[in-house]
């Protein structure tokens, strides 16, 4: 019961993690497993099979919110599935844990880029545009096939190549993940039902994973909604880079004072990056202020004076985004 009870608090605070970063439910719940030692194929399908669940709740909370563009989780969700259902095939019987320093490294490239782009000011002359089918549906496919075979990946490989887009606010990117992300899960489950069957699913486990998600669920997309999207990129920068360090110092075999150091080193540059995210939102909001109480402040012009509508790629309008993390002028 009191193992129960830790599993259940690790789901809850992986699903809250997940919810409102768009990743680590999968990582955290497997990384656990994994230390446990269970198998990593039954530890990936029972995790899965509790995200079966838990993206349901994120699913749906998201939607309440308004988290939800549904264009980019009809295009990634189905080559998700597929390559899930892959992956669950490929874990089942062989081990891809060679492919791993690889991964890792693309993924550490991608969180650093994050931590860079969102230390300073966004630009908003991108935001509101339209993802192309031939970047999600590759980039679903790719992400479904290392979700299942690592025991976790969709959130780590499919919500920082959508930030780096750019064409998605952040909030967006998180709750079109996590949504499409139940379609992803319940692929990798029948495939890990096939090829190990019922046995490889540890039942208890499971239950214990899927009620602590369920209770974080709708607090990780309120969340989600109202954390910036400056902080929010940036922690999610810091969050792929720090985790995926960690399988590339062990693969490079880095032991001694190496490791601690360049934790250190990583965890400065992680700090340094959010000091300068929580700076450049300042300025923003400051420049925002500055905007509304100069248009305030100026003489009352009649109806049939007053000019066009400013565009929305003007100063005013684009300050206003950047502010908010919106898609649309307030």
């Amino acid at each position: 019961m009191r193992k129960l009870l830790v599993l259940a608090l690790v789901g809850l605070v992986a699903q809250l993690i997940d919810g409102s970063l768009g990743m680590a439910y999968g990582l955290t719940s497997s990384t656990l497993l994994l230390v446990a030692g269970v198998a990593p194929a039954a530890a990936s399908a029972s995790v899965h099979l509790a995200e079966i669940g838990t993206t349901l709740a994120a699913g749906v909370a998201h939607w309440r919110f308004g988290n939800v563009d549904w264009r980019v989780v009809s295009r990634i969700a189905v080559p998700g599935a597929i390559g899930a259902f892959a992956g669950a095939t490929v874990l089942s019987s062989i081990s891809t844990e060679s492919a791993a320093p690889w991964m890792a490294g693309i993924l550490f490239t991608l969180g650093a880029y994050l931590l860079v782009r969102f230390a300073r000011p966004l630009r908003t002359d991108r935001v509101g545009g339209r993802l192309r089918g031939r970047f999600l549906s590759p980039l679903g496919l790719f992400a479904g096939f290392v979700d299942a075979t690592g025991g976790g990946g969709w959130g780590p490989v499919a919500t920082p190549a959508l930030l780096v887009a750019g064409r998605l606010e952040p909030r967006k990117v998180i709750g079109s993940v996590d949504t499409a992300e139940f379609v992803v899960a319940g692929a990798a489950s029948v495939g890990f039902l096939i090829g190990l069957g019922t046995e490889g699913f540890l039942l208890p486990t499971v239950a214990a994973l899927l009620i602590g998600g369920l209770i974080a669920a709708p607090l990780a997309a309120w969340l989600v909604r109202i954390v910036p999207a400056q902080l929010l990129g940036a922690a999610v920068g810091g969050v792929i880079v720090l985790t995926n360090a960690r399988t590339l110092m062990r693969s490079a075999e880095l032991d001694g004072p190496v490791r601690p150091t360049l934790y250190a080193l990583l965890a400065a540059g992680w700090l340094a990056a959010l000091v300068l995210a929580v700076r450049a939102l300042r300025r923003t909001r400051q420049a925002r202020a500055t905007a509304a109480a100069s248009m305030n402040a100026g003489p009352a012009v009649a109806p049939a004076e007053v000019g066009p509508v400013a565009p929305v790629g003007s100063p005013a309008v684009a300050v206003d985004l950047a502010a908010t993390g919106t898609s649309a002028p307030r």
